[in-house]
């Protein structure tokens, strides 16, 4: 793993892209879509994450956070092994038609790393991008906002529940964001 993509400052605000194990589609059903908006909704309330953007697609989300702490790093370490945990749980309780398919992959990537137990579900990597300013702080929510567009799911990004779009469009949303101001 490259140093370029690393939080480095833990009081900085970050643009992440928390990626599944060879971008497995899990987040095309709804139930696991659900478990991620839950958990970022926990970690806002009680681990102190302070959440400006969010979109989930098939198979990553793109976050833009900070840390009211500092703890950025711990933060995201609880937030992917708790998601991971009940997402694999979900899957192995069923029904999931790819159930067999999908541990198999999470089972055979988690060998590759001696820190995995038994499957591993995301990268280990989260592509940290420091926000550095207004404009690149535009320039990343702008680009997570349109990814639901760009994918061809929807015709506007406000269209796209699982995103924060819709709360910067004053529609009803899923979870509340800290607006970026």
């Amino acid at each position: 793993m490259s140093n370029g993509y690393l939080i480095h400052n833990p009081a900085a605000t970050y643009f992440l892209t928390l990626q599944v194990i060879d971008w497995v589609d899990v987040f095309s059903r709804e139930i696991y879509r659900k478990e991620i908006i839950n958990s970022l909704t926990y970690c806002r309330k009680e681990k102190g994450l302070i959440l400006y953007a969010y979109v989930v697609m098939t198979n990553h989300l793109h976050i833009i956070v900070r840390a009211e702490n500092e703890n950025l790093t711990d933060v995201l370490r609880d937030f992917k092994k708790f998601t991971a945990s009940q997402i694999l749980r979900l899957i192995k309780a069923g029904p999931e038609s790819r159930q067999d398919w999908m541990l198999k992959r999470f089972e055979f990537a988690a060998r590759s790393h001696v820190r995995n137990s038994e499957y591993q579900f995301w990268t280990h990597e989260n592509h940290a991008m420091e926000i550095h300013s207004p404009w690149f702080m535009k320039q990343k929510m702008d680009y997570l906002h349109n990814n639901p567009v760009k994918a061809g799911w929807v015709a506007e990004p406000w269209e796209w529940l699982y995103s924060s779009a819709t709360n910067y469009c004053g529609k009803i949303s899923l979870m509340e964001v800290d607006f970026a101001t």
